[in-house]
């Protein structure tokens, strides 16, 4: 009975002794940030030793580009559109209901080509109602005329008096005058009939079509229902580019100065082309003078809106005639290297060289053809020294 009531509470071990003391637990403390503060500077030292034994070097990247072999005598590289100078907005003369269109968009037509035509059910009436008065009129003037010659005679003869002569002779200019005005009502009712008929004023290419038979035409589209234009044409032998040009690069620019003209749509293709005419004022929004830029010759692929990039050549350049329209993919010489009887260029890769492997082609001026081992548009370093190898840790500017 004694033992079940004994007192086993001064048999527990007191863990938290050694932390109870003040002095204990404070050098505990001292030296757990003594040795944190050894493993940082440890770190520090250790970083600061491989950036002084392994210094980064500053490089400067450059893109691989498309570039033709025109492209090394340029003077300047600006954006426009090509454009039709001799287009219309073929509209009718009258108004009337659409009965007739004979042309579609892409169709070529000739001068006075009728291309469409308007109702001409009351012009037709207009016309037939003028010609039967002009015939009226020529039948009064051949009794007129009998009449004031049959007073002639009597006249001579003394069977007729002055006052009758007079009067055969007024009825008969009368006459003349009245067939004059038939002849002036038939012309008004046949230019009425030919103001039905729309045709094309100048050879040319159907670009769009602008209203269907059965609705309303009218000049200028006058009505509110009423369609203005019919078709819009362009003269495709008068396509030019026309290019901006910022104020401060027009000085570069002379009338007559060849240039080769690639088209988004074709960028392999380009088109030997010259200065036409540089348009005298300039556009205050956009600091820009208009220079139209003609085709020295082009095919039929070239169309009006397309997008269109002008290099604009040195007086030195020879572009009489383009024979080589292909771009090649170039690199500044700079920044190709020799590295084990190789030649290589560099990239940058997670802040290291690396070194990639190119085929060359020929030279363009200060840049060099790349045949094989990099893509347009790839980044590049430019202007490699003995400094720049395969794994040397660089920065970039």
């Amino acid at each position: 009975m004694e033992t079940k009531n004994a007192d086993l509470s001064s048999l527990k071990i007191d863990r938290d002794t050694k932390l109870k003391n003040p002095e204990q637990r404070g050098k505990m403390i001292k030296m757990i940030a003594t040795v944190t503060g050894i493993i940082i500077l440890l770190f520090v030292i250790y970083f600061a030793w491989r950036s002084f034994t392994n210094p980064s070097i500053e490089v400067k990247l450059t893109s691989v580009t498309l570039q033709s072999p025109a492209q090394t005598n340029a003077v300047l590289t600006a954006s426009g559109y090509v454009v039709a100078q001799r287009k219309a907005a073929v509209a009718s003369k009258g108004t009337g209901r659409l009965v007739y269109l004979g042309v579609v968009e892409g169709d070529r037509v000739q001068k006075d080509q009728v291309i469409a035509r308007i109702d001409d059910s009351d012009i037709k009436a207009q016309l037939e109602q003028a010609k039967a008065n002009l015939k009226l009129n020529q039948a009064d003037l051949t009794d007129a005329d009998n009449n004031y010659k049959r007073y002639q005679s009597l006249f001579k003869s003394g069977s007729a008096s002055q006052m009758e002569l007079d009067g055969a002779q007024s009825k008969y200019n009368r006459v003349l005058a009245s067939i004059e005005v038939a002849k002036a009502l038939l012309q008004g009712a046949e230019v009425a009939m030919e103001n039905t008929l729309i045709r094309a004023p100048f050879n040319g290419t159907v670009l769009t079509k602008n209203a269907d038979v059965g609705e309303v035409v009218a000049p200028l589209g006058a009505g509110i229902n009423s369609k203005g234009a019919v078709v819009l044409m362009a003269d495709m032998t008068s396509l030019q580019a026309e290019i901006d040009v910022s104020e401060s690069n027009i000085e570069k620019i002379n009338i007559n100065q060849n240039c080769e003209i690639r088209l988004d749509a074709y960028p392999d293709n380009a088109y030997p082309g010259y200065v036409a005419k540089i348009v005298p004022t300039a556009d205050r929004s956009k600091a820009t003078v208009m220079v139209k830029v003609g085709f020295k010759n082009y095919d039929q692929r070239v169309l009006p809106e397309m997008s269109a990039k002008v290099i604009f050549l040195n007086e030195n350049s020879k572009n009489e005639k383009i024979e080589e329209t292909k771009q090649f993919l170039v690199v500044p010489i700079s920044s190709v290297a020799t590295r084990n009887d190789k030649k290589v260029v560099f990239i940058v890769r997670d802040d290291k060289v690396v070194e990639i492997p190119v085929t060359l082609g020929r030279e363009l001026g200060s840049y060099i053809e790349i045949k094989n081992g990099l893509m347009n548009g790839e980044k590049i370093i430019e202007g490699v020294d003995e400094k720049i190898n395969d794994g040397v840790k660089v920065k970039v500017k």
